[in-house]
């Protein structure tokens, strides 16, 4: 993309996204897009990098509504928004973790039944904590 402006269909393309995608985040005014003579939507080097931001951060877990906080300097609620979305963050990681440990050791457990074998279960102690028989 050398151009300092492209279609909507270069840019959807660019990013992987149906067109439609990026009219709908036009519509609920996360985008601006300027228009041509013809009224077609021009998309500037500020609007795909707003483009990458909302494109990552729904690829971290936010909300159409939280990312338009985030890109709203002007916000009062956005360092808040930020501390609760990185605590948030930080839990799926932990998470993520866990889980990888549980597959990682269920992938070299000779247990036939990796439900049975005791140290693949230490890896689920937290979730199964009172419901010891």
């Amino acid at each position: 993309m050398k151009s300092s402006q492209w279609s909507v269909g270069q840019v959807a393309e660019r990013f992987g996204l149906a067109t439609n995608v990026l009219r709908h985040w036009e519509s609920v005014g996360l985008l601006e897009p300027q228009r041509d003579a013809a009224d077609r939507r021009r998309y500037g080097p500020d609007d795909v990098v707003r483009i990458a931001v909302i494109q990552r951060s729904k690829a971290a877990g936010m909300s159409l509504e939280q990312i338009a906080v985030l890109l709203d300097s002007e916000s009062p609620g956005r360092h808040a928004l930020l501390e609760e979305h990185i605590a948030a963050i930080d839990r799926t990681i932990a998470e993520m973790e866990l889980s990888r440990a549980m597959a990682e050791h269920a992938f070299h457990c000779e247990a036939h039944d990796i439900t049975k074998c005791p140290q693949f279960r230490s890896h689920l102690d937290d979730l199964l904590a009172g419901f010891e028989a």
